[in-house]
């Protein structure tokens, strides 16, 4: 078993980090539930990512060398049967790879392609996709 993996009584399920609208509550969050993930826990990343908004529509998150925060994330049990069909119901300029958590450990997690967080908006001073939505939604009762 590898440390990507969730535990041995599911030894095709992986843990996986998610920054968005996959998250619990928000837009995505049913394609997470359609192919039988478990939610984990609530978690952040190392200090060495940053988070662009894409349109306001979701965000992508990208390691960097240098400048980086820890990002908010959810961390969830996927069977792996169900990566690929996760992977292919996501925005386009996003992708899985691999996220270091604030407790050290690596997990697959949604990461942003170079070019998609070229054309976004940085949020990283918000340090997650939620504190942002709700900077919005502040803004927007002004």
């Amino acid at each position: 078993m590898t440390a990507l993996q969730e535990d041995s009584r599911s030894p095709d399920s992986y843990r996986l980090a998610v920054n968005g609208t996959l998250m619990r509550g928000l837009e995505l969050n049913g394609n997470l539930q359609r192919v039988g993930a478990t939610f984990i826990c609530e978690t952040q990343t190392q200090p060495v990512y940053r988070l662009w908004s894409i349109q306001d529509r979701y965000p992508a998150m990208q390691r960097v060398e240098a400048n980086g925060s820890a990002i908010a994330v959810e961390l969830w049990a996927v069977p792996g049967a169900g990566l690929i069909d996760l992977l292919q119901q996501e925005p386009p300029g996003l992708c899985i790879g691999k996220v270091e958590l604030i407790t050290r450990e690596t997990v697959l997690g949604v990461l942003g392609e170079a070019i998609c967080c070229d054309r976004g908006t940085e949020i990283t001073p918000w340090g997650g996709w939620r504190a942002y939505i709700a900077s919005k939604e502040v803004e927007a009762v002004r």
